[in-house]
């Protein structure tokens, strides 16, 4: 498994039965390689960093009852059905806007695994708007090829948001054993052949939500989220102009790749853009991270 495949792999926990990505739209999920999509309401589920994201939780509950009963037939949560009295191993795959996602640089890492997390908490603590002593905070370090210096990875989210989405599964009858966010499992669906060449850039939008990260010498090395206004092409190029100028400037070399999700992109600064792929097909703005850790697990 490469680099992008661990950073996508945060929490770990044996094969799931259930594979589950929430986004406002709804959840995409798999099930012994079926994979499936139920629609939310709108209002249902709102990914934030600080805001509760599930202020219809019983409408959220009914969805994933939905979800197992139509797998069980009959026997829905409350059941005898398999599983009915041993919680289920799930996946969850949170919306990117649920969480923050940090690229770190240190010129030198403890090998302590406590003060490498003591660490990364005090460089994410000014970054986050919530209380960093109130939040779940998983890592990753990338090495540097040739240097001593380590890029590390951080995803934060806070536990009163977490706690949210683990009930939601929980009470339904599953174990969450492993979660990630949206973008970090959809690197896993970046072409492979583009991981050790020039900069690339994979930009997501769902809902309103656009992800941005860059990818290079098989590092991410940028990663963006942000709440736009109206999702429009306009706001879209606002963001990516940007990003295409830090990444030739702080890596030195022009970005050659633009892979999108979710939105149609004409080339931006003569860089030609192709929509994300999985061997599932083409990924979506709804479930890009569900076939991004599928490819994964099969690779």
């Amino acid at each position: 498994m490469g680099i992008l495949g661990n950073i996508a792999r945060l929490i770990k926990d044996p094969p799931p039965e259930f594979v589950f990505e929430l986004s406002e739209a709804g959840v995409a999920y798999a099930r012994g390689g079926e994979i499936d999509f139920e629609p939310l309401e709108p209002g249902v589920l709102n990914p934030s960093p600080v805001d509760d994201n599930l202020p219809q939780p019983e409408r959220a509950a009914a969805l994933l009852a939905r979800i197992i009963s139509g797998e069980n037939g009959a026997d829905g949560p409350g059941g005898t059905a398999k599983g009915a009295n041993k919680a289920r191993r799930a996946t969850v795959i949170l919306p990117d806007h649920a969480a923050r996602v940090s690229v770190l640089d240190f010129d030198s890492f403890p090998s302590n695994a406590a003060e490498q997390i003591a660490l990364v908490r005090f460089r994410v603590k000014k970054t986050v708007p919530f209380d960093i002593d109130s939040a779940a905070v998983s890592y990753f370090a990338q090495p540097v090829e040739g240097s001593k210096r380590l890029e590390v990875v951080a995803v934060t989210v806070a536990l009163e948001v977490l706690a949210r989405y683990e009930a939601l599964f929980r009470n339904a009858g599953f174990h969450p054993g492993e979660i990630t966010t949206s973008g970090l499992a959809a690197l896993n669906l970046y072409p492979k052949a583009s991981r050790g060449e020039a900069p690339g850039v994979l930009a997501k939008l769902a809902g309103h939500v656009l992800t941005v990260m860059v990818i290079a010498g098989g590092r991410l090395r940028l990663f963006r989220c942000l709440a736009l206004e109206e999702a429009s092409e306009e706001e879209i190029r606002g963001v990516l102009h940007p990003t295409l100028a830090y990444a030739e400037d702080e890596l030195g070399a022009r970005v050659e790749r633009l892979t999108v999700c979710g939105f149609s992109q004409t080339p931006l600064d003569n860089v030609p853009a192709e929509p994300l792929r999985s061997s599932r097909g083409q990924a979506g703005a709804n479930n890009a991270g569900l076939l991004g850790y599928l490819e994964d697990r099969v690779n």
